[in-house]
């Protein structure tokens, strides 16, 4: 993807032309190019969104023994290795900069309280899954009641003339790498709180929103509901045949509770 002599010479190219990469299409296409011209992915991240974003410096610019969230928040610098993962990373900074600025105030925080540690506890596990796997939501009640039930079929096939009302965005930065090579059972977090209609398409305020209304407390709460990204209407030819929503590997429903009789 960047120039032969970087790491991510090898790279699989992102297809910005698949819906889930919509909002991420023009930043990622620019970074790229100036990859392609030379430059390390750090600063070509850097060139491209640092002024929404922090800046990107080389991951041997993390000293040893410093947590990478703690590194962040006393510098204001991310370290960035040659690679997808961190290529989407930077890109999730350029659209959602306050959320995930928040999200790092909120794992120094955890850190500050209770040191790294060998087990990350409840907040900082949820913080990551948000980072690392988070999709956001703007739709009508109907498909938000049947998201939560995981009632897939519903959600999908009866209720599916609603999702031209819908916007669905991707935050999770692991979400966004896999979904470069894409297979069915690729799964998001949905957060449980629904983007006000009223913010439209204006990722902005989206941000805005959202930076606003996370807290450490709601976050322990894992305020998340599963989402198989590819059965989303318009997101994947195959799911056009209803039959796509009968894996039951892919599409569980809800767990029910097993009670045994004497």
């Amino acid at each position: 993807m960047c120039a032969v002599d970087n790491a991510v010479a090898g790279w699989p190219a992102p297809d910005w032309a698949q819906p889930w990469n919509a909002p991420f299409a023009a930043d990622g296409a620019a970074v790229r190019a100036v990859c392609d011209a030379g430059l390390p992915l750090p600063q070509a991240l850097t060139a491209c969104v640092g002024a929404t974003g922090p800046r990107f410096v080389p991951q041997a610019d993390l000293p040893e023994g410093v947590a990478y969230e703690q590194f962040i928040f006393n510098t204001g610098a991310v370290p960035t290795r040659e690679g997808l993962h961190d290529f989407f990373n930077g890109l999730v900074w350029a659209l959602f900069p306050s959320t995930k600025r928040l999200l790092n105030r909120l794992q120094a925080a955890q850190i500050a309280q209770a040191g790294v540690g060998q087990v990350r506890g409840p907040v900082r596990d949820a913080i990551t899954l948000f980072d690392e796997n988070a999709v956001l939501l703007q739709a009508p009640d109907a498909l938000w009641d049947a998201l939560i039930a995981r009632e897939w079929t519903r959600l999908f096939v009866d209720l599916r003339p609603l999702w031209a009302q819908a916007r669905l965005v991707l935050f999770g930065h692991a979400l966004t790498e896999k979904l470069v090579l894409p297979y069915k059972s690729i799964t998001g977090h949905v957060y449980r709180s629904p983007v006000p209609l009223d913010l439209g398409d204006d990722l902005a305020a989206w941000d805005a929103w959202l930076a606003a209304r996370l807290t450490a407390a709601e976050l322990a709460t894992k305020p998340f509901t599963p989402l198989p990204v590819l059965g989303v209407p318009g997101w994947w030819p195959a799911n056009e045949d209803p039959a796509f929503y009968d894996d039951a590997t892919v599409f569980r429903p809800h767990r029910t509770a097993i009670t045994s009789t004497p």
